[in-house]
């Protein structure tokens, strides 16, 4: 993909954390066990998943697809960051940028989506349990997945050609560790005014229908737990969707810190320190979430773990 900036603009420069050679040195080894762990984590959660036949559930599918999304999602921006400290070099190229550009809102937008479908599954299997097997085909599974995958690389695709569409200032260096909308805009020369209106528009709905989807599935989620008359079948009931409650707060809360904080209070390096949480730690933590939290998905992983030993031995 060719992309042309109107004012000749080659590259950008990403400023990331820090300039200070022996912070980097720390902020490598940080950046790149955490990703480390990040990847391994999302790929076991898949591979047990693939290999368990007890986890063959529409539960589990919409769970191999979010750890795929979020593999991909911290790929995204972690080994260009950690490509720039190891080589001393903040440069990325103007069509690296978009393309990261690209793909971080692809992933971004892609987890929430799937996080609102996980939602849904929750309310068919607590609220409608006689009909979940029905409702929840494998053809209903993959076409929402689908749907949430080409929905949001169209979205993707507005938004980066939109950003391709402006000129950009001599000063192009982005305080931030990667090519993010709000940076990229802040450094334009033209005005970004259709850019922001559809963001405001076309993001804001985006993120309405994930929200709402969310707030209606747990309020009918939370409305039959209630109705359930032992603690017993209560804690249960709960049990199925408090990994997901967890996943859902750790993500929309940390980028609704980034995204919507007030202007006042907002600056480069807290908004550099925010994006970490839901770009790098929300990530890791996802794998842990769902395999401390579930009984299958924890037996599932010590059966994949304790195979590949006996493989190695």
């Amino acid at each position: 993909m060719g992309w042309k900036n109107l004012t000749g603009i080659s590259e950008f420069f990403l400023l990331g954390f820090s300039e200070k050679l022996e912070q980097q040195k720390v902020l490598f080894g940080l950046f790149l066990s955490l990703y480390l762990i990040t990847v391994a984590g999302n790929l076991l959660i898949i591979l047990a998943i693939i290999t368990d036949a007890q986890l063959h559930t529409p539960m589990y599918f919409f769970l191999a697809n979010l750890s795929l999304a979020d593999a991909c999602f911290v790929s995204t921006t972690v080994p260009k960051m950690l490509a720039n400290i190891w080589i001393q070099n903040q440069v990325i190229s103007y069509s690296g940028c978009l393309l990261q550009l690209y793909f971080f809102m692809l992933f971004v937008m892609l987890e929430a989506f799937l996080l609102a479908v996980m939602a849904y599954d929750r309310y068919m299997a607590i609220c409608h349990p006689l009909h979940y097997i029905l409702v929840m085909s494998p053809g209903l599974c993959v076409f929402l997945v689908s749907a949430c995958w080409i929905v949001n690389a169209l979205h993707s695709l507005l938004h980066t050609l939109l950003m391709n569409s402006l000129s950009f200032c001599a000063d192009h260096k982005i305080p931030h560790f990667f090519c993010d909308i709000n940076p990229l805009l802040s450094l334009a020369c033209t005005d970004p005014f259709i850019n922001e209106l559809v963001i405001f528009i076309v993001g804001g709905l985006a993120g309405l229908v994930c929200v709402l989807c969310l707030i209606i599935s747990y309020t009918y989620i939370f409305s039959t737990i209630l109705k359930i008359p032992s603690a017993q079948g209560k804690r249960k009931a709960f049990s199925t969707c408090s990994s997901h409650l967890s996943m859902v707060s750790l993500f929309f809360g940390t980028s609704f810190c980034v995204y919507f904080s007030p202007p006042s209070t907002r600056s480069a390096q807290k908004g550099t320190v925010a994006s970490v949480m839901y770009t790098v730690v929300t990530p890791m933590l996802n794998p842990f979430i769902y395999s401390l939290r579930n009984r299958d998905m924890k037996s599932s992983l010590k059966k994949l773990i304790g195979v590949k030993k006996i493989h190695f031995l």
